[in-house]
């Protein structure tokens, strides 16, 4: 792999190409992320990560993932390898777990800022990063809007909403990028969900029709502002 780390910040700004969507499915190896009666977060992400990369080639768009097994991969390089990437965006799937069996619902973060450069600070220092002083990143939050929509309107879950956070993945790559929060495992209702295939595939497919919706938006702007240069 290039040690390249900056990718191309404004490739799907500038002419709405998305040619490639880096999925990442959270946690992995010895860090199984949130755990109930047996199912490990580790899991549930890699088996939506494998179904949503079904559908997004079904649809003609090209694909990787960050790890396609149980391993271990740092934050840093699942950013680095996005960044490394073109034309593309990045979705992280992961489940979450609360401190009331209450808590439920999905939802959909984006970074409010992403980092220029790569910062020092190694990563399993820190989960949430600063806000830097880039300009406001609205291609992410937009990308975001779209998949906690489709995610909504397939699985009928409690619509928590889009969230601004840093969490280091999402603020530390140079595309669009999200992460998705798929569900409770500390919910009883949910958690019976999350154990079924037929769940998981909605799961996947909402996610597949956000990045799809996303896509298209990004493809008019793109078509409206090559339309809009000026002419020789």
């Amino acid at each position: 792999m290039s040690h390249s780390v900056l990718g191309d910040r404004n490739t799907a700004r500038k002419d709405g190409r998305v040619t490639l969507v880096v999925i990442d499915p959270g946690h992995g190896g010895q860090d199984s992320g949130a755990i109930r009666d047996g199912v490990l977060e580790k899991d549930l992400t890699l088996d939506v990560a494998r179904r949503l990369d079904q559908s997004l080639r079904a649809k003609g768009l090209r694909t990787m993932r960050t790890r396609v097994a149980d391993e271990y991969v740092s934050l840093a390089n699942r950013a680095k390898a996005a960044n490394e990437q073109h034309d593309c965006v990045f979705v992280s799937i992961h489940f979450d777990e609360g401190n009331r069996t209450a808590a439920t619902g999905v939802n959909t973060y984006y970074a409010t800022r992403q980092h220029g450069k790569w910062p020092l600070l190694a990563s399993w220092l820190t989960f949430v990063q600063p806000v830097s002083n880039e300009p406001e990143n609205f291609e992410s939050q937009s990308l975001a809007g779209f998949v906690q929509q489709a995610l909504v309107a397939r699985t009928k879950a409690v619509d928590r909403g889009t969230r601004s956070e840093q969490f280091y993945v999402i603020a530390n790559v140079n595309h669009p990028a999200v992460l998705v929060e798929g569900g409770f495992l500390t919910n009883d209702d949910e958690m019976r969900k999350l154990r079924t295939e037929d769940y998981r595939q909605q799961l996947a497919a909402a996610i597949s029709d956000g990045v799809l919706r996303y896509r298209e938006l990004a493809r008019e702007r793109g078509s409206r502002m090559g339309n809009d240069e000026p002419r020789a």
